[in-house]
């Protein structure tokens, strides 16, 4: 992926995690859904919340993509230009086609970030020595990618907050992009937290719960959690990547031979969402339900 393209990127949505609440408010997630801005595994009204703001949206397959969503991401430039020429709303084609520029971008993005993560796969199903097929059937065209901009603005008590609970990733494979400088993403190893340190134009890739089933344990996920600042706000674009509609998450055939026994139960993909997203998140232990 292009640094320039990546600069833009990252200018973008800078200006769109700069979008007053009024505005956000209109791209809200709606009752029982965990699309647009808000959080997700709220379980109860006593809960304490994440110190973040994060917009989520389901990329791919593209007719997944919520129509009261998609279409209205690029306000952060019509306040931009609205400040700049108050009058140019009144010139439709103008604006229509500022309107598309935030879109096109994240649509751009999220094509390229799907391509990398299918070349990943498939290089570890080379790892595995099994066939690509095999790994291709489960991440075809229909593979989901669901993306989530992260907005951690700066705490004055940083030690009395968290800005993203440990867990693991219910996906198989997150392809992550920390726009910024701040550091603030922390991985689990060998019971201690290890700060991964932004890199410039480098991605950071998490193998999720998903891979971890479908390979019989030879992948593993890694158990992570984001942590705040007390001057700087920290932003970050996680995509996703994961079975599409219809697939069963469970280990593959070829592997569970070569290992004598399955380590996890097989399920349908909508049955593992609904369950992952039916508990609070809590390190791996959704992980743990799924184990035979």
């Amino acid at each position: 992926m292009e640094p320039c393209f990546l600069d833009k990127f990252k200018s973008e949505i800078q200006d769109f995690s700069n979008l007053p609440m009024e505005e956000k408010k209109k791209l809200w997630q709606q009752p029982s859904e965990v699309e647009g801005f808000g959080q997700t595994f709220v379980v109860s009204d006593e809960q304490k919340l994440d110190w973040s703001d994060m917009f989520l949206l389901v990329m791919q397959p593209v007719h997944l993509r919520k129509s009261h969503l998609f279409p209205k991401l690029p306000l952060p430039f019509r306040f931009l230009l609205q400040i700049v020429n108050p009058f140019l709303p009144s010139n439709p084609q103008v604006l229509k086609h500022v309107y598309c520029l935030f879109r096109d971008t994240l649509d751009m993005y999220s094509s390229q970030v799907k391509s990398i993560a299918k070349i990943l796969l498939a290089k570890m199903a080379s790892a595995l020595m099994i066939k690509p097929e095999e790994m291709g059937k489960l991440f075809d065209d229909e593979l989901r990618q669901t993306m989530r901009m992260n907005y951690y603005p700066p705490c004055p008590e940083p030690d009395q907050v968290i800005g993203l609970t440990p867990h693991s990733d219910s996906s198989a494979l997150t392809i992550l992009l920390q726009v910024n400088d701040v550091e603030g993403l922390q991985i689990k190893k060998n019971g201690k937290w290890v700060p991964v340190k932004p890199l410039p134009n480098a991605f950071v890739v998490n193998i999720g719960d998903v891979l971890e089933i479908i390979t019989n344990g030879a992948y593993r996920s890694i158990e992570h959690r984001g942590v705040v600042n007390s001057e700087k706000e920290r932003l970050s674009v996680a995509a996703f990547h994961n079975l599409g509609l219809g697939k069963q998450v469970g280990p593959l055939r070829s592997l569970v031979e070569r290992s004598k026994a399955a380590f996890f139960k097989s399920v349908t993909i909508e049955e593992y969402i609904k369950g992952f997203f039916s508990r609070k998140l809590d390190g791996k232990s959704y992980l743990d339900v799924m184990r035979i």
